[in-house]
């Protein structure tokens, strides 16, 4: 089916008077005098030339032809193609609904993505999350919050969403999997991290704030010990934590702070590109899974042949990511990586657990050998809100590797009590500082902490516990 066919298709199935496809601007239907984008991408003259040719094939130069029992008008000129359902009195309806738009946005009839996403910033959300059959909500300090002056979306009004910021080989990949991630920016404004969905309910969307800013280390007070890392030639450090707890906020922290120290080749493997980096002291190269390469394993692979010094893997999915990353660790790059996991020894643990137990002497070996540091996180509501990263930061010393070189990973955590001189910090003494500092509550720690009761029993023991929910 032809690209026109299925403007023509959606035309008829959306009940809508037009199609209209003019260079410079991206192909809109309109319904009920109403434009609504059929893709983001801008029309260009190859394009425009495309579509005449497949209009010449489909139904030669008449100006006049029937579709699926209707019939439709269409206007063809240097720069334009409109195709027009033919029925009397159209032109005058299309007035009518045109000039009540304004009206029908203001009560919320009509869903404005952009101005949402708007919205959504101007309020300190991290997500703006859009699901058919209900209210769109915003998480706020890690808490959704339901606009209630907002009527539910429909899945009718969905579908204008998705075609309006989602790119076609993301449509074309929902329509077969039912979800797709992606990135959708506002110019001048900010990126998101867009994932659309279907659930019981119908089509869903998630959108989640990337800020055109990347903030520096210091100003997330990432562990100093861990920035001094990002100097070492060779090595692997991980970034963890659970989803939605600032991993892509920090590395992309951490790779700035290479780009604005150093004089390197970095390259950047994600899924979708998230923060945008402009090149400094270093050239950067950021490449995304599905557009600019078909897996993360590959344009690993490929990046041996590329010259970098610094690699960004933005999710180590698979065993053979995990062991190419680990290799060229090993063998003269700095690579930083993330997991899904909630503490730095549970990091190491789930390497290891992943391959099969006839490779796990050589993993535990060549890890041994090339991680350098593993900083997990989570994040906690602060007092008078807004939220702060809790980290907990495993710096691997000589003694740390001969753990993990002889499957004594549970020793790992004491020598990380004892090694604060070195940088070595555990969650419960982070936990305990924020608290000592009044940046957050004894109950918001609780409720995060990994270990609940390890961190009750330290409370204790600085006489920290008083009037908490227990």
């Amino acid at each position: 089916m032809s690209n026109i066919e299925k403007m023509l298709n959606m035309m008829v199935s959306k009940d809508a008077e037009k199609v209209v496809l003019n260079l410079g601007e991206p192909p809109y239907i309109v319904i009920k005098g109403q434009n609504k984008f059929l893709s983001q991408t801008v029309l260009n003259e190859s394009d425009l030339v495309s579509m005449k040719t497949d209009c010449e094939e489909f139904f030669g130069d008449a100006a006049k032809f029937n579709f699926s029992n209707k019939s439709i008008k269409v206007n063809r000129s240097a720069n334009s193609i409109i195709f027009e359902i033919n029925k009397p009195g159209s032109e005058n309806k299309n007035t009518v609904a045109g000039a009540s738009r304004t009206q029908t946005e203001q009560q919320g009839g009509n869903v404005n993505i952009d101005e949402l996403l708007r919205y959504m910033l101007e309020n300190g959300a991290s997500d703006l999350h859009i699901c058919s059959g209900t209210k769109p909500m915003l998480r706020i300090d890690g808490e959704m919050v339901e606009l209630e002056d907002f009527p539910e979306v429909t899945e009718d009004e969905m579908w204008p969403i998705i075609n309006y910021v989602t790119p076609q080989k993301n449509i074309d990949e929902f329509k077969n999997t039912n979800d797709s991630d992606y990135a959708y920016q506002i110019e001048g404004l900010c990126r998101f991290r867009a994932n659309i969905f279907r659930d019981h309910r119908g089509i869903g969307a998630v959108f989640r704030q990337i800020p055109f800013e990347i903030l520096s280390p210091e100003v997330l007070k990432i562990p100093k010990r861990i920035i001094e890392l990002c100097s070492m030639p060779k090595g692997l450090i991980l970034v963890t934590g659970p989803t939605g707890s600032g991993k892509s906020t920090t590395l992309a922290a951490l790779i700035d702070h290479v780009n604005r120290n150093y004089k390197k080749h970095i390259i950047t493997i994600e899924d979708p590109v998230e923060f945008v980096h402009k090149n400094q002291q270093c050239l950067i190269n950021q490449r995304e899974v599905g557009i600019h390469t078909q897996s993360f394993k590959r344009a690993l692979r490929a990046a041996l042949r590329e010259d970098p010094d610094v690699i960004l893997v933005g999710e180590m999915r698979d065993l053979e990511t995990i062991g190419i990353a680990i290799e060229m660790a090993e063998t003269g790059h700095l690579v930083f990586g993330t997991l899904h996991t909630n503490t730095a020894v549970g990091t190491v643990d789930r390497i290891i657990d992943q391959f099969p137990s006839n490779q796990q002497n050589q993993i535990r070996a060549m890890l041994a050998d090339s991680l350098i540091g593993v900083v997990s996180q989570m994040l906690c509501r602060k007092n008078g809100g807004g939220r702060i990263a809790v980290y907990e930061t495993l710096v691997v010393t000589s003694a740390v590797a001969n753990l993990i070189r002889e499957s004594k990973n549970f020793q790992i955590p004491s020598i990380m009590e004892v090694g604060k001189n070195q940088g070595q910090k555990l969650m419960t003494e982070s936990f305990i500082d924020l608290i000592k500092e009044e940046i957050i509550t004894v109950d918001e720690a609780l409720s995060k902490a990994v270990d609940r009761n390890q961190l009750l029993h330290a409370l204790q023991n600085k006489n920290m516990l008083t009037n908490i929910n227990l």
